[in-house]
């Protein structure tokens, strides 16, 4: 098994990426959590990486955290239905925080708003992932720290923008600058209605 790769960034796509390792170049296959995270190309670079054996391929697949790496696990491992390409969508679609967030609250709705994940695989996600991935409070947060009170305030209220219909990037964005308007010590739900009133 593979367990990371470390090496020089050839290319960088928002889907996969070209690790130049002493002169073999391996094609890995990424979600836009870790591409936001990427140096420029030419730079080094380290991913861990998860190996998936197919009858006509072997996939590479990276991840600039362990807590990504795990989600997507756990995606294809103990979720009937979900295979690599979903997986990465899930990652692709939501942060660790607020996906774990939707699993404990059982909120079907936001995770189903996701590419590829229909009402039924969202149920599914929650009845089988919500004993395996805890309330969502031990989740490491995007800088991989484990999440401080702050962070977990931000997460939240990134999910809440989210649940009504904020694009993840879109909701990150606006609850970063209401947070730099208002200050951190400020309520979820003032942050949020900061975050909507802005972007009217």
């Amino acid at each position: 098994m593979i367990a990371f790769l470390k090496g020089t960034l050839s290319e960088a796509l928002p889907t996969q990426v070209v690790i130049d390792v002493n002169g073999v170049g391996y094609e890995v296959l990424i979600p836009l959590s870790s591409f936001d995270k990427l140096p420029t190309p030419g730079s080094e670079v380290k991913l861990l990486t998860h190996l998936a054996i197919r009858d006509d391929a072997h996939v590479l697949y990276g991840f600039s955290t362990e807590t990504e790496r795990d989600l997507f696990r756990q995606l294809i491992r103990h979720v009937t239905g979900i295979g690599p390409k979903i997986a990465l969508n899930v990652l692709s679609g939501t942060t660790p925080a607020s996906f774990q967030a939707a699993v404990a609250n059982g909120d079907v709705k936001a995770l189903s708003g996701v590419s590829g994940v229909g009402k039924k695989t969202a149920e599914r996600i929650v009845v089988e992932l919500k004993d395996k991935l805890g309330d969502g409070t031990d989740i490491e947060f995007e800088s991989g720290a484990f999440v401080s009170p702050e962070n977990q305030k931000m997460a939240d209220a990134i999910a809440a923008l989210e649940a009504l219909g904020s694009k993840p990037k879109d909701a990150q964005d606006a609850i970063r600058a209401a947070i730099t308007m208002l200050g951190p010590d400020k309520p979820v739900d003032e942050l949020v209605r900061a975050a909507l009133q802005k972007g009217k």
